[in-house]
């Protein structure tokens, strides 16, 4: 039995966020990380994952625990998985945070004293159905037991849009009034004209997964008036045939590329968020997105749409944007300005509210 010892009083509020150091869910952590700091919140993150690279560990907070475990989404992963439970309840008697704001599922489960947040930010039984249009096979029943009980054993479960909570509740009956829609958030957009912009279609997205579709935007890529950059993990896909590729390039010399290129293409057929279009739009990227429901709610009125995996539609759409000046800079600006409207101040105020709410709650029982 675990001994329950005296938490903070401070007037502010402690938050031990876990993260991993893959992909969206470290670009999330740590922005979300630097607005909660400016608020006032003091944040510990736990690394789980690969090792932080140097130029990843500049953009936590001071207090970073690291770890290599392997993730929930990976093969293999559960010994890890277990292992990393027990390392985040020895963290917590540490650190005495007043809430945990957890990056994964399975954790939600442990039980630990200060109120729990699990953040939905992909689901496996999501991305097989927009991937293979059926439900995931038996292989993927411990997934879905892990998952289940993490939803049961939260105190709140966050989703970055209304579709990624549709998701969870179609494979998961959620507690009455446990679940909330918070949108990502992003920094200030960086530049208000196209000046610096250049005669280039960016896609950056891991190329071996199937749901981003970047097969689709390489074939999209033949006979272009203009270059089309695939920046991302290529995996067992090992090369692209018309797109030229960069590979897995870190935050800051992805953002120089998108800060250059006119046109971000991201033709999806599963994405929770999507915070590398986040960040396009940021940088004035005119948006060609996949025609799926979490990014119609998110960009309605500021992106050309196309239907996931159609390359011939993607490449008429990006023929058409490269020809029209006129429409390729409205796009960008309506981009752009969506992209102000998602701040990241709004996100970490929401969170605010939600760990007053929690932290408040728990006081009176």
């Amino acid at each position: 039995m675990r001994t329950l010892t005296k938490r903070r009083t401070s007037p502010g509020i402690k938050v031990l966020l876990t993260t991993d150091t893959v992909g969206d869910v470290f670009a999330y952590t740590a922005e979300l990380s630097a607005a909660l700091e400016a608020e006032g919140v003091e944040v510990v993150v736990a690394t789980m994952g690969p090792r932080l690279r140097r130029e990843q560990r500049a953009l936590l907070p001071a207090r970073v625990h690291e770890s290599g475990y392997r993730l929930e989404w990976m093969e293999d992963s559960w010994v890890d998985v277990a292992a990393a439970g027990r390392w985040l309840q020895i963290l917590e008697e540490e650190e005495q945070p007043d809430v945990v704001h957890l990056c994964s599922y399975a954790h939600g489960a442990l039980p630990l004293t200060a109120p729990k947040v699990v953040v939905a930010h992909s689901s496996i039984l999501a991305w097989w159905r927009a991937v293979h249009g059926s439900d995931a096979p038996p292989e993927c029943g411990h997934y879905r037991e892990q998952m289940a009980a993490g939803l049961d054993g939260a105190d709140a479960v966050v989703a970055p849009t209304m579709a990624m909570l549709e998701e969870l509740e179609s494979d998961h009956q959620l507690r009455p009034g446990i679940a909330h829609v918070i949108h990502n958030g992003s920094t200030t957009p960086a530049i208000a004209s196209d000046v610096g912009k250049s005669a280039l279609v960016l896609g950056a997205e891991r190329v071996w997964d199937a749901a981003k579709n970047l097969a689709t935007l390489d074939a999209a890529a033949a006979r272009l008036a203009w270059p089309v950059t695939v920046a991302g993990d290529l995996g067992p896909m090992g090369k692209v045939r018309f797109a030229e590729s960069t590979g897995a390039l870190g935050p800051s010399a992805l953002a120089e590329l998108r800060r250059s290129a006119s046109i971000f293409a991201a033709p999806t057929a599963y994405e929770p968020s999507g915070l590398g279009i986040l960040a396009a739009a940021r940088e004035r990227c005119a948006l060609v997105l996949g025609y799926i429901p979490s990014l119609r709610e998110l960009w309605s009125d500021a992106a050309i749409f196309v239907q996931p995996g159609d390359d011939r539609a993607l490449h008429e759409v990006l023929e058409t944007l490269i020809d029209d000046s006129n429409l390729r800079g409205e796009l960008a600006e309506r981009a752009q300005r969506r992209a102000g409207e998602l701040s990241i101040q709004r996100t970490a105020r929401a969170y605010m509210g939600l760990y007053e709410r929690l932290v408040a709650e728990r006081a009176a029982t």
